[in-house]
């Protein structure tokens, strides 16, 4: 019996060997994380309606095999997206890393010396990481005092010419001041807002994705 069973086994190898060759392995899917606050968390709307899924929904569309990770909380500031920046790196070790934060920062009068570094470290931290990394600007109503609000608009230039990392300008491009695409707070953009906000991110975040 022990012979035979022997025999049979080496007989059935090589027809094994065959099969795992012809088997395709596929790899897990590169991850885009964002890591923002609630203009990238859906805050008012349907999660399902933000921009970050609409971008999931046009990488699969487009025959761009990426899984979209939204590490996005409202109300997030860029000193609480820093403690967070660590632990979701490792989590989900990112091909690409969207940082989306500082207008709570902003809207909160916070010192822009601390925006400026705790951005500086995301930054960092992501490329340290291996990740390629995209800052997305935000703005300030003007009412905010017209000192106040450049220095805080010239904060995402600066980081992105020192850091060597592309930006979006601005994310609501097109959407803020217009009463159609806004919430009724006059600061969240609504559900038909979302595709434009996704146009605004996207021929700075093409350059950085591969097509399988």
């Amino acid at each position: 019996m022990g012979v035979t069973l022997l025999k049979d086994m080496l007989r059935i190898l090589p027809l094994l060997a065959l099969c795992s060759l012809a088997t395709p392995v596929f790899a897990e899917e590169p991850v885009i994380l964002v890591l923002g606050d609630s203009l990238s968390a859906g805050h008012g709307i349907e999660v399902n309606n933000s921009w970050v899924q609409l971008l999931q929904q046009r990488l699969h569309r487009l025959g761009y095999r990426y899984n979209v990770v939204n590490a996005s909380i409202s109300g997030d500031t860029t000193r609480g997206g820093l403690t967070r920046t660590g632990q979701a790196l490792a989590q989900h070790h990112p091909r690409v890393l969207i940082v989306e934060l500082g207008g709570n920062d902003g809207l909160r009068g916070l010192a822009l010396a601390d925006m400026r570094r705790n951005l500086a470290n995301i930054i960092e931290q992501g490329k340290k990481s291996g990740a390629m990394v995209l800052l997305i600007g935000v703005r300030l109503p003007p009412n905010y005092g017209e000192v106040y609000v450049k220095k805080f608009h010239s904060v995402y230039r600066e980081l992105a010419r020192s850091h060597g990392v592309p930006l979006v300008p601005y994310l609501l491009q097109g959407v803020g001041g217009h009463d159609e695409l806004m919430q009724a707070d006059r600061l969240h953009p609504n559900s038909a807002a979302q595709a434009r906000m996704l146009d605004n991110v996207w021929p700075h975040l093409l350059p950085l994705l591969e097509k399988k």
